[in-house]
């Protein structure tokens, strides 16, 4: 066969060596694609002052730009292109809006009050009752009774020495004029709480992650705002064999595995001592309706052994449908001189979870318990607080969807917390909930954010109200925001 390939003067053939390039070239790429995008650490020309505190994000100003309270400093977010600070001195919190004004509300978990929203300009702390004393390190808002109005669990840590237990509470909202103390319990050592309606009955059930080797709990509520502990019947303690609990600081819902039903990642510290290893954190499978919605627990799926691991918080930031993980300690050394840093886990579906710090380039991050995602400069993609810092998601290219949902202020909380929107896709079922309250303290954005993939086409979205009902919006596009407000017209 006659040669056709290009030569150099000296007669080499060349053709081999551009194929090899070229191939070189497109593996470089597709090893690029498959790494995801990468963030880039913009704190310095954004926010000036941010704090190492646990983290909240929500639209405060009502101008479509969600803002941020960390490390005690409520933050307002200008257009996407920097924060200005608006008030020192809020505390560690988490947002709703508690008088159902259109106004996003603050409480402060660290000195148990809640201060409301004056029409995004300010915040003034309101009456509290007379409250049992309590050092808390996490809480979450959510409609226990059904009366429109958000509620608030709150989580009673301890002090080491002399060793004191502090009471858990629920804070009932009276009318969103104020709230009074409806039951209060010293069990357990609380860290973080976090509420989902994980059995889908239409009401909110609590998970809190207590400490000292202590049992986690879940109360399920009768949808009258009274809770029984079931975690144990549920399979949720998110403990192994030979210890009653773990360590555990915080835990994050989400449905990792795409079925539609609301799983559960329960973080855990975890020491070596006599017995082996203290118990690991672990993936809890909510099995849905046919098995009671009791939960399988899948170990740790990828997350590998780190002694100090803290605060978790679940969000798509490659924007492929699935939900990863990202994942903070409490040392940046532990013992026997092991470092210990904060991960940022894949979803690489079928509960299998990667390593993907170093690719996004948030690896060696310090410890910290500040975690929480939002898409803070609304261009599709989730950014991330941790550590002090502001990363910017750099995006992949891949499409989404954002979706606001709001209350009536009567049936539904304007906040709408618990709402839950699914999106049917071949396959697969993405489903996102309205939560106020993650890991240990801290919140990620009410908006939600779902990752889509190559999916271009226009989707349905399916949302369970917080009470129960039902509704969907047909053939929505994608890339874009939608806003959708509650309506009990039938």
């Amino acid at each position: 066969m006659p040669d056709n390939a290009k030569h150099t003067a000296d007669g080499r053939r060349i053709q081999p060596m551009i194929v090899c390039l070229v191939l070189l070239v497109l593996s470089a790429w597709v090893c690029g694609a498959q790494n995801g995008p990468a963030f880039r650490d913009a704190t310095s020309e954004l926010i000036s002052g941010l704090g190492n505190g646990a983290a909240c994000w929500a639209d405060l100003d009502n101008d479509g730009w969600t803002d941020l309270c960390a490390g005690g400093t409520v933050w307002i977010n200008n257009g996407g292109k920097g924060f200005s600070r608006l008030m020192d001195g809020v505390g560690a919190a988490v947002a709703a809006d508690f008088d159902n004004d259109g106004f996003v509300d603050l409480f402060s978990w660290s000195s148990l009050k809640v201060f409301r929203n004056e029409a995004g300009e300010s915040f003034s702390p309101i009456e509290m009752p007379e409250l049992p004393k309590c050092a808390s390190r996490g809480a979450s808002w959510g409609d226990f009774n059904g009366d429109g109005f958000v509620d608030l669990f709150v989580g009673g840590y301890e002090v080491w020495n002399p060793s004191v237990t502090y009471p858990d509470m629920i804070l009932m909202n009276v009318d969103g004029k104020g709230f009074e103390l409806a039951w209060s319990e010293v069990r357990y050592r609380a860290r973080g709480v976090t509420a989902c309606d994980f059995d889908e009955d239409g009401d909110l059930d609590v998970y809190v992650s207590n400490y000292r080797l202590q049992p986690n709990l879940l109360w399920r509520n009768d949808g009258t705002g009274v809770f029984e502990e079931i975690a144990g019947a549920a399979n949720a303690i998110a403990t192994s064999a030979g210890f009653g609990g773990g360590h555990a600081i915080g835990a994050a819902w989400g449905d990792f595995d795409e079925d539609g039903h609301i799983d559960l990642f329960a973080g855990n510290f975890a020491h070596r001592d006599s017995r082996g290893d203290q118990p690991k954190s672990r993936f809890l499978r909510n099995q849905g309706p046919e098995k009671g919605y009791v939960f399988d627990d899948r170990g740790t799926c990828g997350v590998y052994y780190q002694e100090s691991y803290a605060s978790p918080t679940a969000g798509d930031y490659d924007n492929d449908g699935d939900l990863d993980l990202f994942f903070t300690t409490v040392y940046g050394t532990a013992s026997f001189g092991k470092k210990n840093h904060p991960v940022l886990y894949r979803n690489d579906g079928g509960f299998a979870f990667a390593d993907a710090s170093a690719s996004t380039k948030v690896s060696g991050l310090p410890s910290t318990y500040q975690a929480a995602w939002a898409d803070f400069d609304n261009d599709g993609d989730l950014d991330l607080v941790s550590a002090g810092r502001l990363f910017v998601n750099e995006g992949t290219g891949n499409h989404w969807l954002k979706v606001l949902v709001h209350g009536d202020g009567s049936a539904i909380d304007w906040s709408a917390i618990g709402a839950q929107v699914r999106i049917e896709l071949p396959g697969k079922t993405l489903t996102r909930q309205v939560e106020a309250g993650t890991g240990e303290g801290n919140q990620n954005d009410l908006v939600l954010h779902f990752g889509l993939g190559e999916h271009a086409a226009p989707v349905n979205l399916d949302i369970r109200w917080p009470n129960g009902t039902m509704q969907t919006v047909p053939s929505v596009e994608v890339d874009r925001l939608v806003a959708v407000r509650f309506d009990s017209t039938p």
